[in-house]
């Protein structure tokens, strides 16, 4: 069973750029910023009042009505995002093959919203005021539970907490199950929605977020010399991941294919990265050792290039040692620089870029990229999309807790 290769057939996004994948990547390629003012709540004693929100969603083209109040949005996002990679994929989900198709999907925090609202209920109106469907709308697990009943999907359920690397942990997964024989699809990927008071008062606390509040569209400048920290971000993104045979029975339009997947741990720190990349350099090491493949053959790593000083510098570490010589010729472009950071959807939403990426010949642009630093010397894309046709890509992530993941993608040939 290991030797069962893994294609990807349906894609779907929800994130700041808009809701849709062409949508989304016009964005990409055009250098777009999803990052504005906070419009949700008052930001005027916070020291950071921006952020990338979801602005263009509508819940009710994706989800009836009555449903959509037991959701909460991080909920909606990964329902809309999974409705749009089925159809994608033209995938049909029936009593038949229903113990064959499973679903991964993570998040990084789960439902904040609802959380915040609740306690603001509690205290003002009592304990009788809170709704039934508090606890099923703020547990991370309800995200890959919803997708499940709405499509019928009996085989593997799972919700991957791994922080920043949620959504490649579940790509990783997905891939995994498919390979190992467990299934034959599975929907996979992560979601977000916490954008709130709270985690932005919490993150701030960290000095983890930048505060470059009169510009918000140039404040996310991965790799650059004067960034200041990441910009949250939110939404979700899904791939339909099937198994080489069933995808081509069925006459299914093939994205690219998974061929590695490696994941590990630092071990050294609850927030920050081992200081010489020493985990992330281990965790890239083992997806080509998975996939089969030299350094040499990849050319194009979507980064997971948050924007902050420490991250930014240890990741540029870990690729130059991974590479060597190599690591000078990489495309290396970190997408967040338009989305902003959507933590637990991260890794998703930039795998479905980097499949993009590979599909059609043009490499996303890191944006804001002005004044080159020192520790961070290589080929960024700084500014504008890059027409590459490339046929190996990467994807990094990397969590708080130290955790790990990177995929490998490739250009789909039948051989």
């Amino acid at each position: 069973m290991g030797s069962r290769r893994v294609v990807v057939t349906g894609l779907g996004l929800v994130t700041p750029l808009g809701t849709g994948v062409e949508k989304n990547w016009r964005a990409v390629c055009d250098g777009q910023s999803g990052v504005d003012r906070i419009s949700r709540f008052d930001t005027s004693d916070l020291p950071c009042r921006i952020a990338a929100e979801v602005r263009d969603f509508d819940p009710g083209s994706f989800i009836e009505k009555k449903t959509i109040r037991t959701m909460d949005p991080f909920i909606q996002y990964a329902v809309a995002a999974s409705v749009m990679a089925v159809e994608d994929a033209r995938l049909a989900i029936t009593q038949e093959n229903a113990e064959r198709v499973g679903v991964v999907v993570g998040t990084g925090m789960g439902g904040l919203q609802t959380t915040e609202t609740a306690l603001s209920v509690l205290r003002e109106r009592g304990p009788g005021r809170i709704s039934p469907f508090h606890v099923p709308m703020i547990i991370g697990n309800l995200a890959p539970g919803h997708i499940a009943i709405r499509f019928g999907i009996k085989g593997p359920n799972l919700c991957i907490v791994t922080a920043c690397t949620s959504g490649t942990h579940s790509i990783g997964h997905g891939f995994r199950l498919i390979r190992q024989g467990r299934a034959d699809a599975v929907l996979a990927g992560g979601t977000e929605a916490c954008i709130t008071r709270l985690s932005i008062a919490g993150f701030c606390a960290m000095r983890a977020l930048s505060c470059r509040n009169e510009e918000p569209a140039r404040a996310c400048r991965p790799f650059e010399s004067s960034r200041d920290g990441f910009v949250m971000g939110e939404g979700s993104g899904v791939v339909v991941l099937e198994e080489l045979s069933h995808a081509v029975q069925r006459g299914a339009r093939i994205h690219a294919e998974v061929i590695g997947y490696g994941e590990n741990g630092d071990a050294y720190h609850i927030v920050a990265p081992s200081p010489g990349g020493e985990g992330a350099a281990a965790c890239m090491r083992l997806a080509l050792t998975d996939a089969g493949i030299e350094p040499s053959e990849v050319d194009y790593i979507n980064a997971h290039g948050t924007g902050t000083v420490h991250n930014d510098r240890t990741e540029t570490l870990a690729i130059k040692s991974v590479f060597g010589e190599h690591a000078g010729r990489l495309a290396v472009s970190s997408t967040k620089s338009m989305t902003g950071h959507l933590l637990g959807a991260a890794g998703a939403v930039e795998s479905i870029y980097t499949i993009l990426a590979l599909r059609e010949g043009i490499l996303p642009p890191t944006i804001n990229y002005e004044t080159p630093d020192p520790e961070c010397d290589l080929d960024y894309v700084p500014n504008k999309a890059r027409r590459l046709k490339i046929r190996i890509a990467m994807k990094n992530s990397f969590g708080f807790g130290g955790t790990n993941g990177v995929v490998i993608f490739k250009e789909f040939d039948t051989q």
